[in-house]
């Protein structure tokens, strides 16, 4: 059916403002044919610009050129039918079809060149620079692998005036630091890119592309933190943009280069409709390119089978995804190569894809789920993962992967043996993975070539990791080990397995005496080893402390009071006796086995905690941290130090909380357990993060917690409440984008934390949203947030999370939303005995969405209600003298002045419109307008005396008003008293302190000059 031209019209002007893609291109292709079909030119030239200005923002920009080329010819037709306007944009497109032509390899060379030739013609007749022509030379030459006339171009494009033909600012230097890094220079690229990157230089498309061009880089010049940066920021500006694919998959191969394979999956899976051939060959490359760096890299990690995405409608495995994408995408290379007569695109190409990671793995903060395990794939420690800002453990490597750095290559056997039983002796965290060690190499040995000593030490370690672990057979293992001990003459060593078997015993729940009776005999075992054995006194005390330890618990069950129901009394008197043998222990060893009396003391310092006394308990863990230290045992102050930095907050001391936090972090080097290494960084980022000026240091730490957490297996526990820390770090510090997308990956955990920490989760991403002008968004996590907490005693926090998602509702031009949002805040904080300040600024803000159609009487009488029942809230406060409710009055007033001058100006643009035949309802006479700017003169009197009372610091907000008035006033005819106010203000103004009013008296001065003029 054909349309009319208001049908063409209405349709262009939806179309214009539609989402980006193929859609919106289909609609615009309609159009063009239903204005052509009407034969009105100037509609059908609409139509074409509006349809180049589609294609131009999707997958599809190589279609530009058809109509492009049709509103080229209309031109030569008739250059008078262009406004001044129109003509420019025609111009201003051919540097968009100079590009498509490039990207365009069915276009033959020749003809491209063409294109050029043209475009320079075209600019030079019109008098326009030829500095966009030369950029465009640049490019064409550049992808035909001429470097020579493109080095000549790119010179004669920097030397070139810029016009209003030029690209903005933020466009040119996303292309010059492109070509800079194309050659190979990183450093010189970035300083480029630095004020699109600064956010000095943006634009509709800027800094998202540049921040996705960054990326590699970045990495290259292990710049990792900024390169974490650039990816949150980036890929939130770019997520789900048609005409942005290319930068999407600069994300998907910065992912795969930099050990985040999993969240490169995740991005992949997010864009897979757009997997298929795209209409734009150089974007299709692009984006298809940056997918392959992925899926190669998941098939060296083992993962060439596991399911990657559609393509076509045919669910793919990684390896079948690449093959496919491969095969379409290096076609695609060589065709622009036949029409290049060079082989630089397909080389670039396989470059690209071939490239291998630049760093291990960087942690991004944001929540990613791992890659499953794989048979044969290689493996990575998690040490070994975390980045330059946040160095691994030393002796971490060693203990964690097989082989990684325990022994030098070659190492004897009898070596690494050696390294296993010191690091055992001293309680070394590397221990642990230096007997695995041992045994894999042990097991590839011959039978008849196993010493049974380093067999019975391997079984020794294998039995401990059973009984840390709580498993079942532990106490067979650790009898069978005693055993072997004894057999072999190992006497001290067996009356160590006595000790671990009454340990057990204990877990276990074995009946008291019968854990007594094994403490019994560890003790014997001990004190009967050979006077000359160095062990002796050690196991001898490590006996007697076990059974201190011990001993309460036994009691307890002794009596059936384990769980903490015995008599007051008796459960005092225990307590106290365990006290006095923990403290005597620790005294009678404090110089010999210092490493024991910090065990003791660390128990102490729990039972102080526990007893209420934490000055006691802080003093006896910073006691147990320093003799684990003289010890050489700095690990081992790793717990006391911790719990002493916590305690040492909830006391109100941050300095010393830091300064222990630190510490731990310092002894924590050689731990090789990643909840632990967690924990302590998590620990110091808490405590920092309560400065502003440590956000940045407070970041560095709550990143690699969440790294270790992760790594720990507690991605969705200790890992969310780092990432929560983390988010809290960088907006801290300002960094709101990153803040958001750490803080939207770990939600899911965080809303699974309970209600209390639900709502606050969502309240702080609301917050976020808000920063980064996301409205609608924000709104969502308010509304979810109010909801969440609509149980709670006390409607105060439904209320303040209504009355956000009312503002951010109103922010996104939802009124009736927001309108509804906002009554329910007001319902509620009335139901909660009244909220005076919040109360006003919801009457105020209904007020102003009462004008949201216009300042027709009726919208201006429930805007005047609404002022005057926020006038009437506050008058009638308990306190209407507070200072802060005071000041919320004068800002009503002078908002109530504002409103008065909405309905004020709009009847006079009536009257200017329409004269007598505007709508008798609407129109106001001479005396009614007069009246209202009189009484606009009385509010804004009224509140500068508020603010005057005020005193300086509402000096911005008095100035304000004054000059209302006085403009006011001048509207009234009344020159001289306007004048005389703003007089008697700058007067005022003048004998103030210069810090204080310099830049107020300048406004004012400058109002009272052209007052007077």
């Amino acid at each position: 059916m054909t349309m009319t031209r208001e049908e063409v019209r209405r349709g262009l002007a939806e179309n214009r403002s539609a989402p980006n893609g193929t859609a919106r291109n289909a609609h615009a292709e309609a159009l063009v044919g239903a204005a052509e079909a009407l034969g009105d030119a100037a509609l059908f030239r609409d139509a074409l610009d509006n349809l180049v200005h589609a294609y131009l923002w999707s997958s599809e920009s190589s279609k530009m050129l058809v109509p492009f080329a049709r509103l080229l010819q209309e031109y030569d037709k008739d250059p008078g039918s262009f406004a001044k306007w129109d003509a420019h944009s025609l111009f201003w497109q051919f540097k968009w079809v100079a590009t498509a032509i490039s990207d365009s390899p069915e276009i033959p060379l020749e003809s491209a060149w063409g294109w050029v030739a043209e475009m320079e013609r075209r600019y030079r007749v019109a008098g326009y620079s030829e500095r966009p022509v030369r950029e465009a030379e640049m490019w064409l030459a550049h992808c035909a692998g001429d470097d020579e006339r493109a080095d000549r171009a790119h010179r004669a494009w920097l030397a070139a005036d810029r016009d209003s033909m030029s690209d903005c600012h933020a466009c040119e230097l996303n292309s010059q630091g492109s070509y800079a890094a194309l050659r190979g220079d990183d450093a010189q690229a970035l300083e480029h890119w630095r004020p699109v990157l600064d956010g000095e230089r943006t634009c509709a498309e800027e800094p998202h592309r540049v921040l996705a061009t960054s990326l590699l880089p970045l990495l290259r010049l292990g710049r990792l933190d900024e390169a974490r940066s650039h990816h949150l920021r980036g890929y939130r500006m770019a997520q789900g943009n048609e005409s942005l694919l290319p930068s999407i998959a600069k994300h998907i191969e910065f992912c795969a280069l930099s050990g985040n394979e999993s969240r490169g999956l995740e991005i992949l899976a997010e864009h897979a409709t757009h997997l298929g051939p795209l209409a734009n060959a150089d974007d299709q490359l692009a984006f298809q390119g940056g997918i392959l760096v992925l899926l190669r890299r998941l098939q060296e990690l083992g993962h060439g089978n596991s399911p990657a995405a559609a393509y076509e409608g045919v669910p793919r495995t990684v390896s079948e995804l690449y093959e496919v994408m491969y095969a379409g995408s290096l076609a695609i290379a060589h065709r622009f190569d036949a029409r290049n007569g060079t082989t630089r695109v397909s080389d670039r190409f396989l470059t690209r894809i071939g490239a291998q990671p630049l760093v291990g793995v960087l942690p991004l903060g944001v929540r990613s789920a791992p890659l499953p395990q794989t048979a044969g794939a290689p493996t990575t420690a998690a040490v070994a993962a975390v980045p330059t800002a946040a160095p691994a453990p030393a002796a971490a490597a060693a203990a964690v992967t097989a082989g990684a750095a325990a022994v030098t290559a070659g190492a004897a056997f009898a070596d690494l043996v050696e390294r296993a039983r010191q690091a055992r002796d001293q309680g070394h965290p590397a221990s642990d993975g230096l007997w695995a060690e041992v045994a894999v190499r042990m097991g590839a040995l011959p039978e008849e070539d196993v010493d049974p000593l380093v067999a019975a030490d391997v079984a020794d370690s294998r039995a401990l990791a059973a009984a840390r672990a709580g498993a079942p057979e532990a106490g067979e293992l650790l009898l069978a080990v005693r055993d072997r001990y004894r057999y072999l003459g190992q006497a001290q060593r067996a009356a160590l397995a006595e000790l671990r078997l009454a340990s057990v015993a204990g877990q276990d729940g074995a009946e008291p005496d019968r854990v007594r009776e094994l403490l019994a005999a560890a003790a014997r075992a001990a004190g009967a080893l050979d006077p000359d054995e160095p062990l002796r006194a050690r196991r001898i005390a490590t006996a007697e402390l076990a059974a201190i330890r011990i001993e309460p618990h036994l009691r307890a069950r002794d009596t059936g009071h384990e769980h903490g129901h015995a008599p007051l009394h008796d459960h005092d008197a225990e307590h106290d006796h365990g006290q006095r043998e923990l403290t005597a222990f620790a005294e009678a060893h404090a110089q010999t086995l210092p490493d024991l009396a910090a065990d003791a003391e660390e128990a102490l310092g729990r039972i102080a905690l526990s007893q209420g006394d934490p000055q006691r308990a802080a003093a006896l863990l910073a006691s147990a941290a320093r003799h684990a230290a003289e010890a050489g045992r700095p690990w081992q102050a790793v717990d006391p130090l911790v719990l002493r930095a916590g305690l040492l907050m909830s006391l109100g001391q941050p300095e010393e909380a830091e300064e222990a936090a630190r510490s731990a972090v310092e002894s924590a080097l050689e731990i090789v357990d990643a909840e632990t290494q967690g924990t302590v960084r998590l620990t110091l980022a808490d405590i920092l993060v309560g400065r502003a000026e440590a956000a940045a240091e407070a970041a560095e730490h709550a990143l690699t917690a969440a790294h270790w957490f992760d790594q720990a297996g507690l991605s969705s526990l200790n890992g969310a409440q780092a990432r929560l820390l983390l988010a809290r770090a960088y907006a801290r510090d300002d960094r709101f984008a990153d803040a958001a997308e750490v803080l939207q990956s770990a939600l899911p955990d965080l809303l699974e934390h309970g209600d209390l920490q639900a709502v606050s989760a969502r309240q702080f991403l609301g917050d976020l949203l808000r920063q980064l002008n996301e409205p609608r968004a924000a709104a969502e996590q308010f509304l979810l947030a109010a909801e969440a907490a609509k149980d709670w005693n006390g409607p105060q926090p439904q209320a303040d999370l209504a009355h956000s998602a009312a503002d951010q509702l109103s922010a996104a031009q939802l009124p009736e939303e927001a309108i509804a949002a906002y009554e329910r805040a007001l319902e509620l904080y009335r139901a909660n005995g009244g909220a005076p300040v919040a109360e006003v600024r919801i009457l105020r803000s209904l007020a102003w969405l009462a004008l949201r159609d216009g300042a027709a009487r009726a919208s201006v009488a429930r805007a005047r209600f609404l002022m005057d029942e926020a006038v009437r809230v506050l008058t009638t406060a308990s306190d209407p003298g507070n200072p802060p409710l005071r000041a919320e009055l004068a800002q009503t007033w002078h908002q109530l002045a504002q409103v008065l001058d909405r309905q004020v100006t709009t009847a006079e643009q009536l009257d200017e419109e329409y004269g007598e035949d505007a709508r008798p309802a609407e129109q106001l006479d001479a005396a009614e307008l007069r009246a209202l700017r009189l009484e606009e003169v009385d509010l804004c009197e009224r509140a500068a005396a508020v603010y005057a009372e005020l005193g300086p610091e509402h000096l911005d907000e008095r100035l304000q008003c004054v000059q209302y008035a006085a403009w006011t006033e001048q509207e009234l005819g009344r020159d001289e008293a306007g004048a005389a106010r703003m007089s008697a203000l700058v007067d005022e103004l003048r004998v103030l302190p210069q810090d204080t009013a310099k830049a107020l008296l300048e406004r004012a001065e400058y109002t009272l000059q052209r007052l007077s003029s």
